[in-house]
C-alpha cells in the first residue's frame, strides 16, 4: 500500500509540471515569437526559391510554369574556363582569414584584457571595432586615396622616402593583391571578431592566475597554459562556423576594393564577383541561384566533416 501511495505520489508531481509547463515559460515562448518569425520569413521561407536553380526563368511564364532545365545551370560553375582561378581563391583566400583571422582576433582579445584603466579599454576597443562599421563602399575609397596612380599617398609620399620615384600602377598589377586584400580585410574584421575572444576572457577566474604566478609562471606561459586552454571550445566553434563559408567571399571585399578591375581577375575574382559580373551579362538568374545552392551544400558538408573529425577528438568540443 505505501508503494502504491508512492507510485500515485510521484504520478501526481509528474503531472503537475506538464500542466504548468506552458504556464510557466509563457512570457519566454511569447518573446521568442519575434525571433522565431524572423528566422521563418528571413531564413526559411526562401529556401522555396531553390526550386529556381533547376529551371529556365521566364518571367512571361513565372517561376513556377518556367521550364525545367535539370542540373544545367550548375554546368556554369563547372565548365567555364575560369572556374579553377575562382575556385582557388575562394579557397586560399578563405583559409587564409580563417586561420590568420583567428590567431590575430585572440590576440587582439588578449592585449586588450591586459588594459586595466577602463578608460582606455574602452578608447581601444571602440577604435578597433569602428572598421567593420565602415562601408566597403568607403572603404574602396579609401583603399584607392592610398593606391591611386596620379595622387596615391603611397605612390606621390610614400615611395619617394625610399628613392622610388616611379609610381606603381597598383590596379594592374596583380603580385600585390593577395596582400592588399588580406591586410584590408584584417584591418576591417579583426577588431570585431575580437570582441567574442575578449568575453570569453573575462569570464576565466582570476585565481586560475593567482595560482600560476605563485606557481613562478611568465605571463606568455599563463597565456599558453592557462588562457588558450579554456579558449579552445569557443575558437574551434567559432571555426566551424566559418569553414561553412569558406565557399562564400566577401563580395564589397573583392568587387568594389579592386574597383573591378579586369587586369587583376586572376588574383581578385572569387565564386560570388564572377557569378554577380554573369548575372549582370545574362541575367541569368537561375545560374546565380544554382551557385548559391552550390556554396550552400559545400558549406553544410564541411561543417558536418570538421565537426566530425572534432568530436573523434573530443566530444565536448564539436557543435553537436
Amino acid at each position: 500500500m505505501a508503494q502504491a501511495a508512492a507510485t500515485d505520489a510521484q504520478q501526481a508531481v509528474g503531472k503537475e509540471p506538464r500542466t504548468n509547463r506552458y504556464r510557466k515559460y509563457a512570457p519566454l515562448l511569447i518573446m521568442m515569437i519575434p525571433g522565431l518569425l524572423y528566422l521563418l520569413i528571413n531564413n526559411y521561407l526562401p529556401m522555396l526559391g531553390l526550386i529556381i536553380a533547376f529551371k529556365d526563368v521566364n518571367f512571361s511564364k513565372g517561376i513556377l510554369d518556367s521550364d525545367w532545365v535539370g542540373f544545367a545551370n550548375f554546368e556554369y560553375l563547372f565548365k567555364t574556363s575560369d572556374a579553377y582561378i575562382i575556385t582557388r581563391n575562394t579557397i586560399l583566400y578563405n583559409l587564409v582569414f580563417i586561420l590568420l583571422g583567428t590567431v590575430l582576433s585572440l590576440a587582439c582579445a588578449i592585449l586588450l584584457n591586459e588594459i586595466k584603466n577602463r578608460t582606455l579599454l574602452k578608447a581601444y576597443q571602440s577604435i578597433i571595432t569602428l572598421p567593420h562599421l565602415i562601408s566597403m563602399v568607403i572603404v574602396s575609397y579609401l583603399v584607392f586615396a592610398l593606391l591611386s596612380p596620379e595622387t596615391g599617398f603611397l605612390n606621390k609620399t610614400v615611395l619617394p622616402w625610399f628613392g622610388i620615384d616611379e609610381g606603381i600602377m597598383w590596379y594592374s598589377e596583380t603580385k600585390y593583391w593577395p596582400w592588399i586584400l588580406t591586410i584590408v580585410n584584417f584591418w576591417k574584421t579583426v577588431g570585431y571578431s575580437s570582441i567574442v575572444y575578449f568575453a570569453a576572457l573575462l569570464g576565466i577566474d582570476e585565481e586560475y592566475y593567482e595560482a600560476a604566478r605563485l606557481d613562478g609562471a611568465s605571463r606568455l606561459q599563463q597565456i599558453l597554459r592557462i588562457t588558450i586552454p579554456i579558449l579552445t571550445p569557443v575558437i574551434i566553434m567559432l571555426t566551424l562556423l566559418n569553414v561553412g563559408r569558406i565557399f562564400y567571399s566577401d563580395f564589397g571585399l573583392f568587387y568594389q576594393v579592386p574597383l573591378n578591375s579586369g587586369a587583376l581577375f586572376e588574383t581578385t575574382a572569387t565564386i560570388d564577383t564572377y557569378v554577380f559580373r554573369g548575372l549582370m551579362g545574362t541575367s541569368d538568374i537561375g545560374m546565380s541561384t544554382a551557385a548559391g545552392f552550390y556554396q550552400s551544400i559545400v558549406g553544410f558538408i564541411l561543417v558536418m566533416l570538421a565537426n566530425y573529425i572534432v568530436r573523434l577528438k573530443n566530444k565536448d568540443n564539436a557543435l553537436f
